[in-house]
């Protein structure tokens, strides 16, 4: 239990860093913040469209739902608005029997998005700050929208029209993550969470096939780093311990975005055997580098380990902080007998968001799709028009191109039946058309990978590229 004094001592504290934080921030530029103005512009209303325009074939096997998360701020602000932070809206797309039934969007109902919307907060403990915008997936049969290092998980029903914050059941005691992973032979979920107020340990959480929590285990850090994606082997929990880290002098400066690049804090990569302790954990050293995101990891024959991820050389480095440069598809292979981690460049190309079949997570894989982004960063996303599949084995690159004026977001891969091949299925996804300032949800051939796509749904208006979405197959007739 909390130490009563330590606990109003630190509340103390931090009403101390928050009102000296609000102070700087009125110092700070008063201009629109880039990831809210052209093509990230939030959304202004709550729309539910019915029986959708399509062009093409909607496979007959594609049943079900697209869920999408991205940050839509209800009231925009200016000074030291972040990206990362705004508010959370879940875009929904039902689709059965070759039609597009149905799109909702709706924003998570935090309590600071619904005083905006001038409604009644989503029901359910609060942790923290309980904004939540970062993903949508499936765990024990539900849906719930996720953050990582503060708010508990809101769970969503079917038709996205009612929400309700969710530790799992009152199961979990802290913080999640926003990149949980399933295991696919055990049902299990596993994540590494991380606590914004928490500097000193991260933690391994464990959910079993139906939702609930059975393990979650402090590991000792340094820093309060920020760990934002992990991944799972069939013997391991790898944990990212990376040089972004927590940084008061971010936080007192007004900027609402707490990490930045810190070269005192020494990057490495852990891997923690599932069933072990914080004492099991083989550190192995890695030059500074960050990583958002894990295509994935799995054990090979001879006990290494190997992951493919999207390494940056670092970012947050400026004091108002950003990408510095784009990252770029590694594979790092990791030997637990002596530590060390060969990294080497898969594709030099910009580019983010890698997934693969996900029946393959944790075991080895031969494909990994990924979307380009601008290779001189340009936060309007200009001349990322493609989105790229790569064979592993051979070591080739195939290109999708969407067209200019095109933004494609994250693709997901859908297999076309329980036993189908590894890259027997689709990739479904949005794509904003900047010049008609509208979205299609579009749905490619995996296996025909630079063919037309094989259908379009046409949404009539834009969403914001955002962040994650995953399929959920159906279990019921729609």
């Amino acid at each position: 239990m909390p130490n009563p004094v330590t606990s109003t001592v630190r509340a103390a504290a931090e009403g101390l860093v928050a009102l000296v934080a609000a102070g700087n921030r009125l110092r700070l530029p008063g201009t629109e913040h880039p990831f809210v103005v052209g093509v990230h512009a939030p959304m202004r209303a709550e729309l539910t469209l019915r029986d959708l325009p399509v062009t093409g074939t909607i496979p007959p096997g594609l049943d079900g739902r697209y869920l999408k998360m991205g940050a839509n701020p209800a009231r925009p602000t200016t000074r030291g608005h972040d990206w990362f932070l705004g508010d959370g809206m879940v875009h929904g797309l039902r689709i059965a029997g070759g039609k597009a039934l149905w799109y909702r969007n709706r924003w998570i109902g935090s309590r600071t998005a619904s005083a905006a919307l001038g409604r009644p907060a989503a029901p359910g403990p609060r942790r923290g700050d309980d904004t939540v915008n970062t993903n949508v997936v499936e765990i024990g049969g539900r849906a719930f929208a996720l953050v990582e290092a503060g708010s508990y998980p809101v769970a969503l029903s079917d038709d996205l029209e009612t929400q309700a914050y969710d530790p799992f059941e009152g199961t979990l005691s802290g913080s999640f993550t926003g990149h949980p992973h399933r295991d696919p032979e055990t049902g299990e979920t596993h994540a590494i969470a991380y606590d914004g107020r928490v500097w000193d340990s991260v933690r391994h959480v464990v959910l079993s096939p139906a939702g609930r929590v059975v393990r979650d285990l402090p590991i000792p850090v340094e820093h309060g780093p920020c760990i934002h994606d992990c991944a799972i082997t069939t013997r391991f929990a790898v944990v990212l311990d990376l040089p972004l880290t927590f940084s008061m002098r971010a936080v007192v400066a007004g900027h609402r975005f707490p990490f930045r690049w810190n070269p005192a804090h020494c990057a490495r990569l852990g891997l923690l055997p599932r069933h072990g302790t914080a004492a099991d954990i083989t550190w192995c050293p890695l030059d500074p580098c960050f990583v958002f995101h894990v295509g994935n990891a799995y054990d090979e024959a001879d006990g290494r380990v190997v992951l493919d991820v999207v390494a940056y050389d670092s970012v947050f480095a400026s004091a108002a902080g950003g990408l510095d440069k784009p990252g770029r598809l590694e594979r790092w292979t990791v030997d637990p007998a002596t530590a060390r981690v060969d990294r080497r460049v898969v594709d030099p190309a910009a580019q983010e968001f890698p997934r693969i079949d996900e029946r393959r997570f944790g075991r080895p894989h031969r494909y990994v799709y990924a979307v380009s982004v601008p290779a001189d960063g340009n936060t309007q996303l200009e001349g990322a028009t493609q989105i790229y599949k790569h064979d592993l084995t051979t070591g080739a690159r195939r290109v999708h191109e969407f067209g200019a004026g095109s933004v494609p977001g994250e693709f997901v891969f859908v297999p076309a039946a329980p036993e189908a091949g590894e890259d027997e299925g689709w990739l479904v996804g949005l794509v904003v058309d900047t010049a008609s300032d509208t979205t299609d949800f579009v749905v490619l051939d995996a296996r025909a990978f630079e063919a037309p796509p094989v259908a379009a749904i046409h949404l009539g208006h834009r969403i914001p590229p955002g962040f994650h979405g995953n399929w959920f197959a159906a279990r019921d007739p729609a």
